[in-house]
């Protein structure tokens, strides 16, 4: 297979029998960590509720009021209903702090420990809430947005992390993926809490919407406090070896984990001889996991999910529905994504993460053609036209067609691959550089949609098609099979992969001292 070949010691085979056990500890950690995706989630969903809600309009964008004014049939332009740039800053903001601030938490998830980035990311996240929930002009939105933006940089760049090196290699993808599924499920909380609070009179209803993002603040604050160990990894990296090995035979559930241990202490062996991981991740060596965790995070975003995510509402208003059909069909495809995303938590480590992704894509690509053909015949190219109830049925059902193959494959995987592939010496500065990349391009897709799609109406459509494709074959030719591979052994897949092995130096992979083999993927 193309880019999927490596090879493994028949060592990691036992090693993957013996210490891939699921403890309580295991699960109840991933279960509180994850709440960091559960804030990011909710923190996605609710801005584009709230930009509906009529008494938040008043208060802070009342000239969108005017422009939501119904449209004559054959009159101006649908797409620009929503045109304003403070509805924009206000929703960008966010991603634009958390691009900026996941490079300074790479420095503190390296020297302090995961938690130590978690806690600063739950406690900037709960200021940012509250400032929003209490704000009184659009300069106080924006810096509680920003704080959140914060919080969300720290948290992001630390948790995933923290899930794949908690998790044995076995049952890494699930674990990793659980904090996607955490994305999904405050996503779906938001617009759970959008629909009820809309029909409260006066301020209160987005001010509560906005507020609630300091619960999973809250409690990933306290989890992280009182409840969450520090990984192995961290614990090794930082010179507390014997204090590492109590945590991994805690988490394992078993005292025999010398295998996993002495690997994890050679990781960080080398790892300590490389005092500039910044400038190390340049090396020709660590060419293969740069361009991944670059090449991953942009496409993630061009496939326009965050855009349905956080723009759902305003989209779904633009297309035709009304009032409570506009939060429900929002809410519909939240269950959705949530739905999807178990489907790949339960199946990425059976089959793999490559057969995800290609078939996420070959879906979305139909989806989005179908997409712009539907709203181009039933909605007319400035939006003249007016969705019959079929129609709009047929439009949210293959919103949700495309929703769904994200959730299974670019979703959950674009967070986990990037995650997973890099060595200790460099893992901390390609997850930042990963996480950087993911919100930078966030922070611009939020940015400039609305006024694309002012200009270039149902050509976004097509345009978001265009990248899928490239994405697409970019992973079939350029991205090996990570499952089942401990991340110490990560460098046996890229010297076997038909282009990146020229990059990786010929040197002796160690596994076990008596028991090497090879293994076709």
């Amino acid at each position: 297979m193309v880019g999927g070949a490596g090879f493994v010691g028949q060592g990691h085979q036992r090693r993957i029998k013996n210490e891939g056990r699921v403890t309580i500890l295991l699960i109840t950690s991933s279960i509180a960590a994850a709440m960091g995706g559960l804030l990011f989630g909710y923190d996605v969903g609710i801005s584009g509720g709230v930009s509906l809600m009529e008494s938040f309009l008043n208060k802070f964008l009342p000239s969108l009021l005017e422009q939501q004014k119904p449209t004559v049939a054959g009159e101006g332009n649908v797409f620009c209903k929503f045109h304003n740039p403070l509805l924009i800053w206000f929703t960008s903001s966010l991603y634009l702090a958390a691009s900026i601030a996941s490079l300074l938490a790479s420095v503190v998830t390296r020297n302090f420990g995961r938690k130590a980035s978690m806690l600063v990311g739950g406690i900037a996240c709960l200021i940012g809430s509250t400032i929003n929930g209490l704000a009184m002009k659009v300069t106080s939105l924006i810096i509680g947005r920003l704080l959140l933006g914060v919080g969300v940089g720290f948290a992001n760049q630390s948790i995933p992390v923290y899930l794949s090196e908690l998790a044995p290699a076995n049952f890494r993808g699930a674990f990793g993926i659980g904090f996607q599924l955490a994305v999904t499920i405050g996503i779906l909380t938001a617009g759970l809490v959008n629909l009820g609070t809309e029909k409260i009179e006066g301020e209160w209803g987005w001010r509560v919407s906005l507020a609630l993002s300091g619960i999973p603040a809250i409690i990933l604050v306290a989890c992280v406090a009182m409840l969450l160990p520090e990984t192995p990894n961290s614990l090794i990296e930082r010179g507390y070896p014997e204090k590492a090995k109590l945590m991994l035979q805690r988490i394992r559930g078993s005292p025999d984990v010398s295998h996993e241990f002495n690997y994890l202490v050679m990781a960080s062996e080398a790892a300590r001889k490389v005092e500039h991981p910044w400038r190390n991740i340049l090396e020709p060596r660590y060419r293969p996991q740069l361009v991944i965790c670059i090449v991953i995070p942009i496409f993630q975003q061009l496939t326009g999910i965050n855009v349905i995510m956080f723009y759902a509402p305003v989209l779904f208003r633009i297309l035709g529905f009304h009032d409570d059909a506009t939060l429900m069909s929002t809410l519909i495809s939240g269950f959705v994504n949530m739905l999807a995303t178990i489907v790949s938590i339960q199946s990425v480590d059976k089959y793999g993460r490559r057969p995800f992704f290609l078939e996420g894509g070959v879906q979305m690509i139909l989806s989005q053609i179908a997409v712009g053909m539907t709203i181009a015949l039933n909605l007319g190219l400035n939006g003249e036209k007016h969705l019959s109830k079929n129609d709009a049925n047929l439009l949210l059902l293959l919103v949700c067609s495309y929703i769904a193959a994200f959730a299974w494959s670019w979703g959950p995987l674009g967070w986990l691959i990037p995650s997973e592939i890099c060595p200790l010496e460099i893992r901390s500065a390609g997850q930042a550089i990963s996480l950087s990349i993911n919100m930078l391009f966030t922070f611009l897709i939020a940015h400039v949609f609305l006024s694309t799609l002012c200009q270039i109406k149902l050509g976004i459509f097509f345009l978001i098609f265009a990248f899928v494709i490239i994405m697409t074959i970019f992973v079939a030719l350029f991205l090996p099979e990570t499952k089942n591979i401990p991340i110490e052994d990560m460098n046996r897949i890229w010297k076997d992969h038909w282009y990146w092995g020229k990059y990786i130096p010929d040197e002796p992979f160690t596994d076990e001292p008596s028991s090497r083999g090879r293994i076709a993927f």
